[in-house]
């Protein structure tokens, strides 16, 4: 059986002009699934790519609705799903169609919303802290005390990595193009900030900090030879965006000397077992921290769904500080 649920479509590979609200099917949550009544839905810059075709849904996933995270509520349970009841308010990562009122997805793949945290607050939270956290604790090892250098500092996964930064005692540095932005980062705890309008930031990391331990890129090729400079004996990159190009200059002798570790991450075609295994750690590492306010989330702006291409035009602008949410 299916049930028709609103949603954004994107029409064509275009502008955000391309971006109409329409109707899809969705299908009944099979074994160990439920649906979920979609209240609102993080905007993320992936889903900017797809728009423009250059990041397509995995196999199996709607390829014209986007949306990558989600907060809602638990509308229907398939076989042998028991972990939620119906009613429960849940937030969530989902490979693609989330924003569409209706979404099914592993119950394992859920975490529990916050208490305190509305739902539209609670979309503002997974991409951006599940991304963050595994990049910063599960593929970098970020340990208490170490430095970790953290690009686009005012963006979603940078106002998160700050803040998991600071309940995790490591020391921060972030950058930016915007010096509006870094003062509100300092906010959250960012304890060096760094305006990079030239693109140069390496020697400013050395002189703050001697170096980093850890190095949080969203930027790609364009920051490659600075991060490379910028990073300790032993230290790791882990690269999950590629807004500054995708082919850089590596210096292997540079590479070489301080024994550097290099690696790429992206969690929307992760194995369900992997997207499982990290949501857990999630709701039991994280969730007392979001419960206490020791970690929230910060949102930008908050949009009616009908205003999605608007809210496109407004995340390409890159004005915006925190996250934008898109609510049904």
């Amino acid at each position: 059986m299916t049930h028709r649920a609103r949603a954004v479509r994107i029409t064509q590979p275009g502008g955000p002009e391309v971006l109409q609200l329409g109707e899809i099917e969705v299908r009944d949550p099979g074994p160990g699934e439920v649906a979920i009544e979609v209240v609102a839905a993080g905007l993320n810059r992936a889903d900017c790519m797809q728009r423009i075709g250059r990041y397509p849904a995995p196999k199996g996933v709607a390829p014209d609705v986007p949306g990558l995270e989600i907060a809602g509520r638990v509308v229907a349970r398939g076989e042998g799903a028991e972990r939620f009841s119906e009613g429960d308010e849940v937030m969530g990562i989902i490979a693609g169609g989330g924003m569409a009122t209706r979404a099914i997805l592993h119950e394992r793949e859920l975490v529990r919303k916050p208490p305190n945290l509305s739902l539209t607050e609670a979309a503002a939270l997974p991409e951006v802290f599940f991304t963050a956290f595994d990049a910063l604790f599960v593929q970098s090892d970020l340990r208490m005390g170490e430095r970790v250098l953290i690009h686009a500092a005012g963006s979603g996964i940078g106002t998160a990595a700050i803040q998991l930064a600071r309940v995790a005692g490591a020391t921060s540095v972030g950058t930016s193009r915007t010096v509006s932005k870094l003062d509100a980062c300092k906010e959250l705890g960012l304890d060096h900030a760094i305006e990079t309008a030239d693109g140069k930031f390496a020697a400013a990391v050395n002189e703050a900090v001697g170096g980093v331990d850890v190095v949080l890129d969203t930027i790609g090729a364009k920051y490659l030879a600075e991060n490379l400079a910028a990073m300790a004996p032993k230290a790791r990159m882990v690269t999950i965006g590629l807004l500054g190009g995708v082919k850089g200059e590596l210096d292997l002798g540079l590479l070489l000397r301080k024994r550097l570790s290099l690696r790429g991450s992206v969690l929307r075609s992760r194995p369900l077992e992997e997207k499982i295994a990290l949501a857990r750690r999630i709701e039991n590492e994280l969730g007392p921290l979001f419960g206490s306010g020791a970690l929230r989330p910060i949102i930008d702006t908050v949009m009616p769904m009908k205003d999605i291409a608007e809210a496109h035009r407004r995340m390409e602008a890159g004005d915006t500080t925190g996250k934008i949410v898109l609510e049904w």
